[in-house]
């Protein structure tokens, strides 16, 4: 078994993150911009959108905080993406999720510009994975891939299984995955025979949110945890997937940190296609 370390391939990306930035203010007098909208002071997403913020200023991103109460309505919301979405200085939008169950996150989200929408979470994105086109992917789902990529893990005729269905994670990384030509299972809360199902799989994805639910994988099987649940606990129960697994993610220092440099590298793309700079950098999706 031998650890996946996100962390160490987040920091080259984020270095050359960091070069693509100061290029990028060289040529244009302005830093690229990340807006991060959070809604409400839910202790978690105030914790990560503050994570996010020091790693933008580290990367040379000038980052934007629009903070909301808690009792702002979808239509507020909206309104708050729909005018950063035309703001000129503003080249990414990250909406801090889950939002308060009272709005409409669907409708919250597609209110950012696809040009801007840096962490993939439009319908729009989603398309443009699906179908292998220009566009963003979703931030997690491009760590996970970039972090396939790092240990050279071959994709081609693989059995992959992905547990969960999100529209922001299961989903758009099962069409990543299909994309290099693995055989691509889905699976979910009613799936039956779901031990039976992963255990044929070469590679699986746990982003299902259940502590420590994949207890059993092949020999050999590339494990992703993208999960992250109170404690510092992924989806897979690590000490009894470790004797079995060729490659595995920790929690954390695996998936978390790649979802972060995904989503500063994507924003100084976005920066670099809006002020038609494409040798900047070419967008990732």
């Amino acid at each position: 078994m031998a650890l996946m370390s996100g962390t160490d391939v987040a920091r080259e990306i984020t270095e050359q993150t960091a070069k693509r930035a100061h290029e990028f203010e060289q040529r244009t007098g302005r830093k690229p911009c990340l807006a991060a909208v959070l809604v409400g002071e839910d202790p978690a997403s105030v914790t990560y959108v503050k994570m996010k913020r020091n790693r933008s200023a580290k990367a040379g991103i000038e980052s934007r905080l629009v903070q909301l109460p808690a009792a702002t309505t979808t239509e507020q919301l909206v309104a708050e993406i729909t005018n950063l979405s035309a703001d000129p200085g503003v080249d990414g939008i990250l909406l801090q999720h889950p939002v308060p169950g009272h709005i409409d996150e669907r409708a919250a989200f597609e209110a950012i510009a696809p040009g801007k929408d840096v962490d993939g979470v439009t319908m729009h994105s989603f398309a443009a994975m699906a179908f292998s086109e220009p566009g963003f992917a979703s931030a997690t789902p491009g760590g996970i891939m970039r972090l396939l990529d790092a240990y050279e893990v071959d994709l081609t005729g693989k059995h992959a299984v992905v547990v969960g269905r999100s529209p922001i994670l299961g989903k758009p990384v099962a069409m990543l995955l299909l994309a290099r030509h693995a055989t691509v299972t889905i699976c979910h809360s009613r799936t039956e025979n779901l031990d039976e199902i992963v255990r044929t799989a070469d590679v699986v994805v746990a982003a299902v949110g259940k502590p420590g639910f994949i207890t059993a994988v092949k020999p050999g099987a590339v494990v992703i945890d993208a999960g992250y649940n109170e404690g510092n606990v992924g989806d897979v129960d690590f000490d009894r997937l470790a004797g079995t697994a060729s490659l595995i993610t920790p929690v954390p220092g695996g998936v978390g940190p790649m979802t972060i440099a995904l989503l500063l590298e994507q924003t100084v793309s976005a920066a670099a296609r809006r002020a038609d700079l494409v040798e900047v950098g070419e967008v990732v999706g």
